[in-house]
């Protein structure tokens, strides 16, 4: 399910928000502040972000700009009528709209809605099971609640992996398929050396696969078909 992410200090406005908009679909997270925004950011993917510019711990257009530098995610901010220096200003960081106080939820409803819309037809894959999040647009990769860094090879080849989930893909494949620089030869040792780095980093135990299995004297393949594919910003 889509997440959105309220920061907004006015408690009930927040709730207002959440409530309005819960009946499309969406599930929430509200952040009172700046500081317990960027702890739900760092714990949580979002599809998109309500951000108003005056919060208690700090200004937030300095989030909308963090949010910006880390992520491709659509913000909404919300401002007062007579700061226009500021809607100007978000706009200019990266705001993909902005709503000014007071508002009708119906109207910031069909704002959500059209940022929502223009997400889906970019194209941002979403790949999910209870356990796994994997956006590779964002490059964001979750086990749990730990995110995983992976190495834009690992990415790679773990993207192709689940495409094609329930399937197998030869080594040569593999081989062709991520190592596409150019090079005329590519030591068939470098696709062993990134899957058991895959293993390490995903799997509960790495001796004993899971899901990344290998079929012998062919190749490799992603076992678990369970995942829903969504297009959507930044999370489910």
């Amino acid at each position: 399910m889509e997440r959105i992410l309220i920061v907004e200090d006015d408690k009930a406005l927040s709730n207002g928000i959440a409530i309005a908009l819960k009946a499309e679909g969406y599930m929430f997270l509200q952040a009172p502040s700046i500081t317990k925004a960027r702890e739900l950011l760092e714990q949580h993917p979002v599809c998109l972000v309500i951000l108003d510019l005056n919060l208690p711990d700090g200004d937030g257009l300095q989030l909308l700009r963090e949010i910006k530098e880390a992520q491709e995610i659509p913000v909404v901010i919300l401002t007062a009528k007579d700061l226009e220096t500021e809607i100007v200003t978000g706009l200019e960081l990266g705001a993909d709209d902005y709503i000014t106080k007071p508002f009708s939820l119906m109207v910031l409803r069909a704002r959500i809605h059209t940022q929502m819309r223009k997400t889906r037809k970019a194209g941002v894959q979403v790949y999910q099971t209870g356990e796994f999040y994997f956006a590779f647009s964002s490059m964001e990769f979750i086990k749990g609640n730990r995110r995983i860094d992976l190495s834009k090879t690992e990415q790679k080849l773990l993207r192709l992996l689940v495409e094609n989930r329930g399937i197998t893909l030869s080594r040569s494949e593999l081989l062709d398929r991520v190592w596409t620089d150019g090079a005329q030869y590519v030591d068939e040792n470098a696709l062993s050396v990134t899957i058991k780095r895959l293993r390490d980093k995903l799997e509960d135990n790495p001796s004993a696969p899971r899901y990344i299995k290998t079929v012998y004297g062919i190749g490799y393949t992603w076992s678990d078909e369970r995942f829903s594919v969504k297009r959507s910003g930044a999370h489910g």
